[in-house]
């Protein structure tokens, strides 16, 4: 079973080294446009859905003070001390996120725990099928304002949603081209709309000062009990406020622990909650802009630069889910839990700059649909935060792990620890799940679908590592048997690409058998993926020779790296290992799976299996071999 050890996601992965070089102040600027997006662009729908929501029996002016409440304690209770105090302190090589976590927890155990791997995989799965709304909502929440616009609203108001679906479309189609030109206006852009955010607040605040009454948490526990029932459905739409808090912990390898943490409490948490307190404050004056507070709040003379600057900020948040969607995929590739897929790189210097055209397209068919279908933020808001809530779940789990394996505390503190944030996490559970009549299966329902994906490719994969081991000789016992019966032998080198280095590789077998020969040199190649983001150039390569005739190669990758089987194989000079690259073959076994009715999968399994091997990008391609140095040699085995 694979091992996996990476985060949850990130858009602009670089060394730690680069970490060292950057200012602190560009550091926490960078974070502001990558890290904080999501969670930036709340304000534009969360105050209202949670309003929406309280019973008419309730006052309007505790309605506010109560909605105002819970916003703010969910941000400092969820984000600011499980997340920015917490989590932020379990790191797997200064990198962080939900994979990451699990990484930790099963070598805090010293055993690969199933519990635990599934826990990560669920987590990941659940980062997909949240991450596909996230564009939709934010985008769709922003570009509402049209409606709102002064004097234009009625004429606008047509084009929402083909206005929304050429944003997204254009945001999908330049993907392709990388994202660090656009990358480096993100920071300053989403500066400036958190200045914004707090500007707009501070203004409404000053109107009705009496809203920092709001900020007492037991408004929020009494305007939750007078709701009854109907207080646990605020508290879903109150969870939408903290949606990218999960953020925080996953792109920490990118900008580092510190400067994270000091824009989160030097400006972006005052500025949210400026801009919330400012919401309240207007509604308390004029209650009917509890329909739409955040357009009611922009003054008229700067309504369209705002109105821009929100749709940016969106875009921003957007762009962050997207290519944090490509760092797992590549992620989970490199770990075993997907196929190899194609993954493009699109920066000859930054590692995280990559494109992938299959989760690309996924999404943006994904986000139109969901567009088309719900139609407003209001009803897509339904859909959202209930993967969030599993995601951050999962999360508080494996902290319990870490808790008390890795840092040794006793049994009862770890559950302490962890059973404060899992009493959250299971409220605002509680909470969403019962919005899923309205919309909220659907993020579900994809994950569900990730995570019966993921288990197929992995269980696939062991089964059909196991009948090769069982079909194959061991590779000492097939160097005696040519010791004995020498075959013919080939100029040059071969090497041989396998799992399982102790086994004869399937193409080795098939030359001598069908081709009767043996090259002078004889390299069987094994790639391997470490639980750490990256792997140092003086531990990539290991060579142990077997005898004369055979030489095991294994190169190691971290999980954030991807594959240049070449580049490896130049290292091995300094180690004593000398070859031509361009007179050597590469010989690949391609194997054609067949299904069985009496394998270890059901036959709808199998055949998922096999679907996705055949749809699995080629070898060549994704270890960068020299495609005229490549020799495939083929094999039917059955699952």
């Amino acid at each position: 079973m694979p091992d996996p050890a990476g985060p949850a996601h990130g858009a602009v992965e670089e060394s730690h080294h680069s970490l060292q070089k950057e200012s602190f102040a560009g550091l926490a600027l960078g974070a502001m446009g990558v890290v904080f997006g999501d969670i930036g662009t709340s304000p534009l729908y969360a105050m209202r859905e949670a309003l929406a929501h309280s019973r008419h029996t309730v006052s309007s002016e505790l309605a506010v003070y109560g909605v105002v409440s819970l916003v703010t304690w969910a941000l400092i209770l969820i984000v600011t001390v499980k997340y920015v105090v917490f989590l932020m302190r379990a790191d797997n090589k200064g990198e962080g996120g939900t994979l990451a976590l699990m990484a930790l927890a099963q070598r805090s155990l010293g055993r690969r725990s199933t519990a635990v791997f599934f826990l990560g995989v669920i987590g990941a799965a659940l980062f997909y099928g949240d991450g596909i709304i996230t564009p939709a909502v934010s985008v769709l929440g922003a570009v509402e304002g049209l409606k709102e616009a002064p004097g234009l609203g009625r004429t606008l108001a047509p084009y929402i949603l083909p206005v929304s679906a050429v944003i997204l479309v254009a945001l999908f189609m330049v993907q392709s081209r990388g994202t660090a030109s656009v990358a480096k206006a993100f920071g300053p852009i989403t500066l400036l709309w958190f200045l914004t955010l707090a500007g707009l607040g501070l203004v409404h605040i000053v109107d009705a000062p009496r809203i920092l009454q709001g900020l007492s948490p037991h408004y929020g526990v009494l305007f939750l009990f007078n709701n009854g029932w109907l207080g646990f459905v605020i508290l879903g739409s109150v969870f939408l406020a903290v949606t990218g808090a999960e953020a925080l912990y996953a792109d920490m390898g990118h900008f580092g622990k510190n400067p994270i943490r000091a824009a989160w409490l030097v400006l972006v948490l005052p500025a949210l909650l400026l801009n919330y307190l400012g919401q309240g404050a207007l509604v308390l004056s004029h209650p009917a802009a509890r329909h739409n507070p955040f357009f009611q709040m922009i003054p008229d003379v700067v309504y369209w630069p705002v109105m821009l600057l929100a749709t940016a900020a969106t875009v921003i948040a957007s762009q962050a889910v997207i290519t944090g969607a490509f760092s797992m995929t590549q992620q989970a590739v490199q770990l075993g839990l997907f196929p190899r897929i194609d993954i493009r790189r699109t920066s000859e210097t930054q590692a995280g700059q990559i494109f992938v055209p299959q989760v690309n397209s996924f999404l943006m068919v994904g986000v139109l649909i969901l567009l088309f279908t719900f139609r407003t933020s209001h009803n897509l808001a339904a859909a959202y935060g209930i993967a969030v809530t599993g995601a951050m779940f999962v999360d508080t789990l494996l902290f319990f792990v870490i808790i008390k394996s890795m840092w040794k505390r006793p049994t009862w503190e770890a559950a302490l620890a962890a059973g404060a944030f899992g009493v959250f996490d299971l409220i605002f559970i509680s909470s969403n799940l019962l919005k899923i009549p309205q919309g909220a299966w659907l993020p579900l329902v994809l994950g569900g679908v990730m995570v019966v994906i993921i288990w197929t490719w992995t269980r696939g994969a062991q089964i059909l590592a196991d009948k090769t081991r069982r079909d194959s000789v061991p590779l000492v016992e097939l160097s005696e048997i040519l010791k004995a019966r020498p075959p013919h032998r080939a100029p040059g080198t071969a090497i041989f690409l396998t799992s399982d280095p102790d086994l004869a590789p399937v193409a080795l077998m098939h030359n001598l058998k069908h081709n009767k020969v043996l090259h002078e040199k004889n390299i069987i190649l094994t790639v391997t993926t470490t639980e750490t983001p990256r792997v140092k150039d003086e531990d990539r390569v290991q060579i142990e020779p077997i005898n004369d005739d055979f030489k095991k190669v294994t190169i190691r990758y971290g999980f954030m790296e991807s594959p240049n089987i070449p580049k490896a194989l130049g290292l091995c000079r300094k180690l004593g290992l000398k070859f031509d690259i361009m007179a050597t073959s590469f010989f690949l076994g391609r194997r054609s799976v067949v299904p069985a009715a009496q394998s270890g999968m059901p036959l709808w399994q199998d055949k998922l299996f096999i679907f996705l091997m055949k749809n699995a990008a080629n070898p060549t391609d994704f270890f960068k071999i020299p495609p005229g140095r490549v020799v495939e040699l083929g094999t039917q085995v059955t699952v």
